[in-house]
């Protein structure tokens, strides 16, 4: 969270408690909670759902909760305007409604998904954004069709993630595109099938894949 931390493009709100990745198990639930309980495993997850507003009730734009949608510049809890962290009796802000960067914290019920209790929790944290959002953006945004080619920029999590979602649909070839040749290996178990190193062409690099693919990928 290096980009907010600095604070560009949004308001700086200082001290906070940043993150929003992570993996936890319920320890209390609030008034009104009825489909969470103590003990419960889950993942928070920035992207909220309140399950009731035009968004989360459609399925082009779930992801745009009219309640919880991603606000980097809100620092409270939205019931009271108040933040659940503080210091010495100062309040210390929230982070998009999940501040996982702590060993306690305090969010929404519609900013937790519950998850088998048997998932290792120490594995599974990256799945409250980076996997979901890679395999999201290729199974329900590019949607490529059985035996399309695709091409996947950056080999982070996120592009991992994209990558298994374009195999999963049944991509004939999945070209990745890193500066990182020591990705691609690993790379191969998420379906990438080519790799392009822009720093090997004195050309842009789209112009390699044209060429590459007899045209361009299809996504």
């Amino acid at each position: 969270d290096i980009y907010y931390w600095e604070c560009k493009g949004y308001t700086p709100l200082f001290p906070r408690i940043l993150g929003h990745e992570a993996s936890g198990i319920v320890e209390s639930v609030g008034e009104g909670v009825n489909d969470l309980k103590p003990g419960d495993h889950v993942l928070p997850i920035f992207t909220g759902e309140c399950k009731e507003c035009r968004h989360c009730l459609s399925e082009e734009s779930n992801n745009m909760c009219e309640l919880l949608r991603i606000n980097c510049d809100r620092g409270v809890m939205l019931a009271d305007g108040k933040t659940r962290f503080s210091i010495n009796g100062k309040p210390i802000y929230h982070f998009v409604g999940t501040s996982t960067f702590s060993q306690y914290t305090v969010v929404h019920v519609g900013q937790v998904a519950k998850i088998s209790p048997t998932a290792p929790l120490d594995k599974v944290c990256p799945i409250s954004c980076g996997i979901c959002t890679g395999f999201g953006a290729t199974v329900n945004v590019a949607k490529p069709k059985k035996g399309q080619t695709v091409a996947v920029f950056g080999l982070g999590a996120v592009g991992l993630a994209a990558a298994e979602g374009a195999r999963v649909c049944g991509a004939s070839r999945i070209i990745a595109v890193d500066v990182n040749p020591r990705r691609f290996e690993e790379a191969k178990r998420f379906g990438i099938t080519e790799f392009v190193n822009p720093k090997d062409y004195d050309k842009p690099v789209q112009e390699v894949i044209v060429e590459m693919t007899g045209g361009g990928v299809d996504r």
